[in-house]
This record gives C-alpha cells, sequence and structure tokens, in this order.
C-alpha cells in the first residue's frame, strides 16, 4: 500500500531500504565466515604439512602411521574450500546453488571411505568388521546417489541452456 505511493526526489521506500541493508549485512556475514573457512583450511594445511615434514624426518615406518591423518586432512581441506567455492557463489550471485553442495557430499564420502578402508586391517572381531563393510556399502551407494544428482543437475541445466538456444530465447547467465 504504502510502497505506491509516490515520493519525493531520490527517496526510497522504508521497505526497500530496509531490504538493501539486510542484503549487505547478509554479505557481511558471508564474507566473514569465507574467511574464517579460509583461515580454517590453511591452518589445517599448516598442519598437514608440519605432521608429513616430521614423519618424513622419521622414517618410512612414521610415513605409514601418519598417512591416514594426513590424508585426512587434506581431504578436509579440500571439503573447506568446495564450501569457501560455495559462499563465494552466494555472494555473487545471491542464490544458493546445489551443485557445489553435492560435490561437499562426494567429498566427504570418499573422504570417510578411504579412512575406513585404510583402517579396515587393525579390525579384528567379525562384528566390527561387518559394521564397517556395511557402512562401505551405505557410504558407496550415498556417492554414487550424489554423484548421479550432480549428473541430473548438470544434463538438465544443458538441456534447458540449449532448448532457450533453439527457441531463439537469450541463454541465462
Amino acid at each position: 500500500m504504502s510502497d505506491h505511493k509516490e515520493h519525493g526526489a531520490g527517496q526510497q521506500p522504508w521497505t526497500l531500504r530496509a531490504a538493501n541493508l539486510l542484503e549487505m549485512s547478509e554479505s557481511l556475514v558471508l564474507v566473514v565466515i569465507g574467511v574464517a573457512l579460509v583461515l580454517v583450511a590453511v591452518l589445517l594445511l599448516y598442519s598437514s604439512v608440519f605432521d608429513l615434514n616430521a614423519a618424513v624426518r622419521l622414517g618410512t615406518g612414521e610415513i605409514e602411521n601418519k598417512a591416514i591423518a594426513i590424508l585426512n586432512t587434506v581431504l578436509l581441506v579440500m571439503m573447506t574450500m568446495e564450501i569457501v567455492y560455495t559462499v563465494a557463489l552466494t555472494l555473487k550471485s545471491h542464490a544458493l546453488k546445489a551443485e557445489p553442495f553435492l560435490i561437499i557430499g562426494v567429498i566427504a564420502g570418499i573422504r570417510r571411505m578411504l579412512v575406513i578402508t585404510a583402517t579396515s586391517t587393525a579390525v579384528e572381531q567379525p562384528d566390527e568388521f561387518h559394521n564397517m563393510l556395511l557402512e562401505l556399502g551405505l557410504l558407496a551407494a550415498t556417492v554414487v546417489a550424489l554423484a548421479g544428482a550432480i549428473w541430473i543437475l548438470r544434463y538438465s541445466a544443458h538441456r534447458y541452456t540449449k532448448e532457450q538456444l533453439d527457441e531463439g530465447e537469450p541463454a541465462p547467465d
């Protein structure tokens, strides 16, 4: 109702000003989140490099002991940076995209599968081994489902764009 009234030159309705303020607040919070995530990723990577350096100095036995932890941490850095990428995309487009989250899920599933596989040699009880196999199966199914969802998103976006170009409409950004 008040949005349709005429305002003085250069004045905006208070709802538009409030929406702009909230949008700026959202962007500020996303920037802080992105910076915090980058700092976490850098510290994790530094920790991994420090562990790798220490393991190399102590010999091959220590490298074998630390390899799983280092791999786990590096994959966690990858996941963190994929989240940073998602935050950056959200800042640019002001829209939440599904595909980066699906990719994070795939990386997380593969990360867990690698850790389970690497630690499976230490399992001695059949029940515990059965549970590990069950978890591996569920993780594999989850990774396949997420990869399928990524394929569907990409295929449908490609097909949608192709149909628009065939109809003579401009392609979406």
